[in-house]
């Protein structure tokens, strides 16, 4: 819908403007400086930043302006009222992209990992993966995540209601050799898994928590093992894992 112009607020138009001045190379600005940045005159901007000031939305030290945390409550609104899968899904596009791999969000339902949010670079498993697919969790990177952040006695009483069914000759079927693998993954705050869901498949794993640290899902790439080592893996593709992470941990969730 085009709104007509007479019915459009001008000043709350200036206003997120000059919020939007402030970025994180220049989480700090004068009035000239803000003006500059946005291409608003000298006065109008002073207007608007006073007014930030003045509702707690900015923080003035006589000089130079900043924004305080209570901007975070203009988007609060949106993020808790939108589903989990439209909040990762342009992460995914971005950072699959960046790595030319594919990636995926999963969360955990009791012995399963769902796939909620997918960006494909290129087919890795025999079988066709999109959000709503279903894979054990014992035997995948995301589901070792996500088992990993529960209590230890609430992780083992999931994988023995699991069937820990060898799909390849490097599946971990041991209920102890499994908790430990949860307590390896807890130690470095990653999981790695190498061909034990599909010959050919490796992946790696890292939890997305939410502003009060708690795990609400898991973030994976997979990778065909013929054209990468595991460990040259973790060393090539981690480091943009918890990029995704750490900015996935700013929203409130």
């Amino acid at each position: 819908m085009t709104a007509n112009k007479r019915d459009l607020m001008g000043g709350l138009a200036k206003g997120l403007r000059v919020i939007e001045a402030f970025t994180a190379e220049a989480p700090k600005l004068s009035i000239t400086q803000a003006a500059g940045r946005i291409g608003l005159d000298r006065a109008t901007t002073r207007r608007c930043l006073l007014t930030l000031a003045e509702l707690g939305y900015c923080a003035y030290d006589g000089k130079f302006f900043t924004i305080t945390p209570r901007v975070l409550r203009l988007g609060t609104g949106c993020l808790a009222s939108m589903p989990l899968h439209k909040i990762v899904q342009p992460m995914l596009d971005e950072v699959s992209e960046e790595i030319r791999q594919s990636t995926s969000v999963s969360i955990l339902d009791h012995t399963e990992i769902v796939y909620i949010a997918r960006a494909a670079q290129t087919r890795v498993m025999s079988i066709a993966l999109m959000p709503g697919s279903r894979l054990p969790a014992y035997c995948t990177s995301m589901g070792r995540v996500l088992l990993a952040a529960l209590p230890e006695a609430e992780a083992q009483g999931v994988l023995e209601a699991s069937t820990l069914t060898r799909r390849t000759e490097f599946t971990q079927t041991s209920l102890k050799g499994i908790m430990e693998e949860l307590a390896r993954v807890r130690q470095l705050g990653y999981a790695q898994i190498d061909q034990e869901v599909e010959i050919g498949l490796r992946s790696i794993a890292v939890p997305l928590k939410n502003t009060r640290g708690r795990t609400v899902a898991a973030l994976n790439t997979g990778l065909p093992a013929a054209i990468v080592r595991m460990e040259d893996a973790v060393q090539e593709f981690l480091p943009s894992l918890l990029r995704v992470q750490k900015e996935f941990a700013t929203l409130s969730l």
